[in-house]
């Protein structure tokens, strides 16, 4: 019965996060959801300026303090390993609503691109960065990453295997395809308002944090493997000229 409640709160947390996922794709780019990025009641910048980057602040730092090995240690004397994935899932994606059902918008325009097609384009673009994002979990092990793999095997009472070292796809070209997808479906905005850049410009910064913290982990927990794969593949752009031999890789939604 034990196990079979964790898979039912494994299931719960990963189909939560899931919607959460698709709302804030639609919050981003503006497709049709009960709330976006540039809607909702607008009120003095100040305000909106404090409350924004409260809801961003709570979600890096639950995020990445929830991430760390320290704390993983002393929070598994308290949750089952078999769930600590899902509560960390679960946790992120309860900040992450938190963030986008009370963001304030700061609807003055920065750019706004009026050629149809170009607009187009641009929403393209932003989609084409969400699929990255969601393939490259798929590369590696989408259903690990996100706490279910771990409820599945505990119900069958299957172990964990052990992490393999491998670089798929796109892991060949970027140390961090997740971070990359999320920078492109960020900035590709026909219409750029303040409330957007303030977004974008916030959550790129701490991508480049969450990558300085998770490569740190890598480092310890691989050594000189992990080092010569960030020598031969780029953060976030590809090296031209550089091929990739096959090298440990594991990311996750903070490291």
């Amino acid at each position: 019965m034990a196990r079979f409640l964790a898979f039912l709160y494994g299931t719960a947390a990963y189909l939560l996060f899931l919607g959460a996922f698709l709302f804030a794709i639609g919050f981003v780019t503006g497709l049709p959801v009960p709330k976006t990025i540039d809607t909702g009641p607008v009120v003095p910048v100040t305000e909106a300026l404090i409350v924004n980057l409260l809801l961003m602040s709570l979600f890096a730092i639950q995020h990445s303090v929830m991430a760390r090995k320290g704390f993983k240690r002393w929070w598994t004397q308290f949750v089952p390993p078999a769930i600590e994935r899902s509560t960390y899932v679960l946790f992120a994606t309860l900040a992450l609503i938190a963030l986008l059902w009370h963001w304030r918008p700061i609807p003055t325009v920065v750019w706004e691109v009026t050629d149809p097609t170009v607009a187009m384009a641009l929403t393209g673009l932003s989609l084409f960065g969400w699929i990255v994002v969601l393939s490259s979990t798929f590369m590696i092990n989408h259903f690990e990453l996100f706490g279910l793999h771990q409820v599945v095997n505990n119900l069958i009472g299957r172990k964990m295997g052990e992490i393999r070292f491998k670089t798929p796809m796109l892991y060949k070209l970027v140390r961090h395809p997740i971070y990359l997808g999320f920078i492109i479906a960020f900035w590709a905005a026909p219409v750029m308002t303040m409330g957007h850049v303030l977004f974008a410009a916030v959550t790129t910064a701490y991508i480049f944090v969450g990558i300085m913290l998770e490569e740190r982990d890598l480092v310890a927990e691989f050594g000189d493997e992990y080092r010569s794969y960030r020598e031969r593949v780029g953060m976030l752009i590809p090296k031209p000229g550089r091929a990739a031999a096959e090298m440990p890789k594991r990311e996750s939604t903070t490291g």
